[in-house]
């Protein structure tokens, strides 16, 4: 699902970011990306979204080459992904609510769907009852989570997280956690840029560690006995 083939991304003549990164994510895996500021973590997360392109290797996602896909391309396969940001990029102007509107009409879904999933999606994170309240109106965890809601509303193919967990409590975190294993255990493959080791270990899923832009460390995951599978939004099966 997620192949990276001797990677490599320089910035200028005295910055490289990723230095001859080969690895792999299949199809309904959950891996957790690791390491310390400036590791290189956001740099993969770019080059799997194509906000950037690598300086040499090839970056493959859904069996598409990102470095020969066309611009025209780019929209549907991004559609394709899920995606929770460091800095949330919520639309202020709009409520909670018309910011996942706004991504169901841009997944071509008829106005009358959006309500229902909406609510559906807020709801598994706790703030269905936010519904109306502008991104400025709510604190940090709650942007989070509307985040979190809006990248899983159409249980996509791929979720990419940068720190999804980042401002919540430990209880909070879990239940976040919970809401991934879940689209994970519905076919969604599953990235997590994270430092929290202590949520890693607990996992027991694939780690992929990376330090000055090199892997330096790949723990398979524990074996776990898998919940059965449910439809969190009411969308999928």
């Amino acid at each position: 699902m997620i192949h990276f083939y001797h990677v490599t991304k320089r910035f200028d003549q005295y910055s490289t970011a990723l230095h001859d990164i080969t690895f792999h994510v299949e199809k309904g895996e959950f891996v957790f990306l690791t390491g310390a500021s400036g590791a290189g973590k956001s740099t993969m997360l770019k080059l799997i979204l194509r906000q950037m392109q690598p300086t040499e290797g090839q970056v493959v996602v859904n069996g598409r080459n990102l470095k020969a896909m066309k611009r025209s391309h780019l929209p549907p396969f991004r559609r394709e992904i899920g995606m929770v940001f460091q800095d949330f990029k919520l639309i202020e102007r709009m409520t909670v609510f018309e910011n996942l509107s706004f991504i169901l009409t841009v997944l071509g879904l008829p106005p009358r769907e959006h309500k229902k999933r909406a609510y559906a999606a807020l709801r598994a994170v706790s703030l269905h009852h936010k519904m109306n309240a502008y991104p400025l109106q709510l604190s940090g965890g709650e942007q989070q989570r509307v985040a979190i809601a809006r990248a899983l509303i159409n249980d996509p193919l791929v979720i990419v997280a940068d720190e999804p967990t980042g401002n919540l409590d430990p209880d909070l975190t879990q239940e976040i956690i919970q809401i991934f294993n879940e689209a994970n255990l519905r076919g969604s493959t599953v990235l997590i840029a994270t430092h929290d080791r202590e949520l890693i270990e607990r996992s027991g899923r694939r780690v992929i560690t990376l330090d000055h832009g090199r892997i330096t460390d790949e723990k398979a995951p524990v074996p776990q006995r898998a919940p059965r599978a449910e439809t969190l939004f009411g969308i999928g099966g």
